[in-house]
């Protein structure tokens, strides 16, 4: 099956990025469903990857400070370069806004993920929605190939 990512309204398809965001947040993880959806959503630039065009299996979102987040992908389409797609795209948004860097609060078991793709590791572990995170960065002045 084909998997398109592209960039989508909020206001329109905010039931297929929150319903990919609560399967893998709250009932995967745990995460309390009040603190999965938050202001910045209004905010943020979307990514919704998509089977065949119509079926959600992944999401990630871009604020206008350069903050990644809300990566998410449900458990069957892992695995098969989705995040790291999305990854790339979020990047390349960032980069033609003009961005000199982007930053993100990893999951620590997730780390070996970003930092393949050139993240860079600051700071303390720290407890988000009982998750330990570790906050990264990626200068965009360098090549993420």
């Amino acid at each position: 099956m084909a998997v398109q990512i592209a960039p989508v309204d909020w206001q329109l398809q905010q039931q297929q990025v929150l319903g990919v965001r609560n399967a893998v947040f709250v009932d995967e993880q745990g995460v309390p469903a009040e603190m999965e959806h938050d202001r910045n959503d209004v905010l943020a630039i979307h990514l919704l990857a998509t089977v065949d065009g119509s079926t959600p299996v992944a999401t990630a979102r871009l604020l206008p400070d350069g903050h990644i987040g809300r990566m998410a992908v449900l458990k069957n389409w892992r695995g098969q370069g989705i995040g790291t797609a999305m990854l790339r795209a979020l990047i390349g948004i960032a980069r033609q806004k003009g961005q000199d860097s982007v930053f993100l609060n990893a999951q620590c078991q997730a780390e070996g993920f970003y930092a393949r793709m050139g993240f860079q590791g600051e700071g303390d572990v720290f407890d988000d929605a009982g998750i330990e995170h570790r906050r990264m960065f990626l200068p965009l002045t360098q090549d993420t190939d």
